[in-house]
């Protein structure tokens, strides 16, 4: 909370309009028409081409005069000029194609000619995203239930978190690794007490996830500085340090890192806690070593796991990366070597060091934690020894036996009922 007073934002920086990306004025449009016509005709006229000028030039022109293109009817359905029209050519080789009655986002540059004012950007999505999100909420409430409603208002959190203090507070001049463990910290606090409640149980979680975050990050710190990354490796980290140059991409890099290690920590950590108590409920006699033997078993089939999963969706993701690389013939070494790729290496040996460390640490915590709460804190139980309720239980058969040299009834009907049960 401390963290979050002192580096929260009072807005993010302003900078003029720079025409490209995601600032320019968008509306809603509707393609209402389309005819096919010679592209040869079209270049001829000097119709320019659609709001997707990445065509490369030679042959790709050839391919363009020689084939069938699309001229495109658009309505803006949104914004002042609401109802207007417009028309664009689409190119045969463009990868987004148009047809009637989709619906679209065009962009709008008032400075531009009339004609040309209105562009399309791209596709308008939100129906099938905004569907796809319902099936996922209504998936995790009617599984979870009531957790599963607390999960999704932490989700919620979460995003307001990054939105409203991460990256305004990065895109303010504040150091992004401090941003990030100030962020990163409050999301797991109030996710993890949202969906498992205020407990001895919920806070092992949290210990042993604040520990691995710390691991990760001065093993991020140490070797993102050792291989020299300096986090500007493609277009869009190209285009924030544009805008904005103080803004440190090395810790950038390294936020990212932490960011992107919390969601599977947490789920490591949880599930670590979990078996623990469950352990220690099925057998409260256990002391704290057993505990810890038993659920680092446990433990080490969830590394397996959970790295390979970690590995996985960071090569998913690096995917056409690794598809160029493959066409260009480079060597595994080569590739390794570039920052690109040596970026997403750090990344995922960083993320799956810190996640392995947190088995053997949160079971360790939580063994300890749970152990202190054994019933009958007598001498024997202190002792790791039986609880007094199977020591009484486990009287009686010796007093059975030792019925018969003795005059006391209750032993000896004991020893009898004994005899009758075998």
């Amino acid at each position: 909370m401390v963290g979050l007073v002192v580096l929260w934002p009072g807005g993010a920086p302003g900078h003029e309009r720079t025409g490209v990306g995601f600032d320019r004025q968008t509306q809603q449009a509707t393609v209402t028409k389309v005819v096919e016509l010679s592209c040869k005709d079209v270049n001829a006229s000097g119709v320019p081409p659609t709001g997707d000028t990445s065509t490369a030039e030679g042959s790709s022109a050839v391919q363009q005069e020689s084939g069938t293109c699309k001229k495109a009817t658009i309505r803006v359905d949104t914004g002042d000029d609401k109802g207007r029209t417009f028309t664009e050519v689409v190119q045969p080789d463009q990868s987004r194609q148009l047809h009637e009655g989709q619906e679209v986002v065009v962009a709008y540059e008032p400075s531009a000619p009339k004609d040309l004012q209105y562009s399309v950007t791209d596709v308008n999505r939100r129906v099938p995203l905004a569907v796809l999100a319902g099936i996922f909420a209504i998936a995790v409430v009617v599984v979870g239930r009531m957790r599963g409603l607390m999960a999704l208002i932490s989700l919620a959190i979460s995003f307001l978190l990054l939105n409203f203090f991460i990256l305004p507070a990065i895109l303010q001049g504040s150091n992004p690794l401090v941003v990030a463990v100030v962020g990163s910290s409050a999301i797991m606090l109030i996710a993890l007490y949202l969906c498992h409640g205020l407990s001895a149980r919920t806070s092992v979680a949290v210990l042993g996830t604040l520990i691995s975050l710390l691991l990760i990050g001065i093993l991020g710190s140490v070797f993102i500085d050792w291989a020299a990354l300096t986090g500007n490796t493609d277009d869009n980290t190209g285009l924030i340090h544009g805008l904005y140059p103080s803004i440190d991409m090395s810790g950038l890099l390294l936020a990212g890192v932490i960011i992107g290690s919390l969601g599977v920590l947490d789920d490591v950590t949880v599930t670590q806690t979990s078996a623990v108590w469950e352990l220690h409920e099925a057998n409260p006699t256990m002391g704290w070593r057993g505990l810890y033997r038993a659920g680092i078993r446990i433990g080490r089939d969830h590394i397996a796991s959970v790295v390979n999963t970690l590995v996985l969706a960071y090569a998913g993701a690096a995917l056409p990366l690794l598809l160029l690389f493959s066409i260009a013939q480079s060597g595994v070494g080569t590739v390794a070597n570039s920052e690109l790729v040596a970026e997403e290496i750090v990344r995922t040996l960083v993320g799956s060091i810190g996640l392995v460390a947190s088995v053997p640490v949160t079971t360790a915590l939580a063994a300890l934690v749970v152990s202190a709460d054994r019933p009958g804190k007598g001498a024997g139980a202190a002792a790791g020894g039986p609880n007094p309720v199977p020591a009484g239980a486990q009287s009686g058969p010796a007093g059975a036996q030792s019925g018969p040299a003795t005059a006391q009834p209750a032993p000896a009907r004991g020893g009898r009922g004994r005899r009758r049960k075998r």
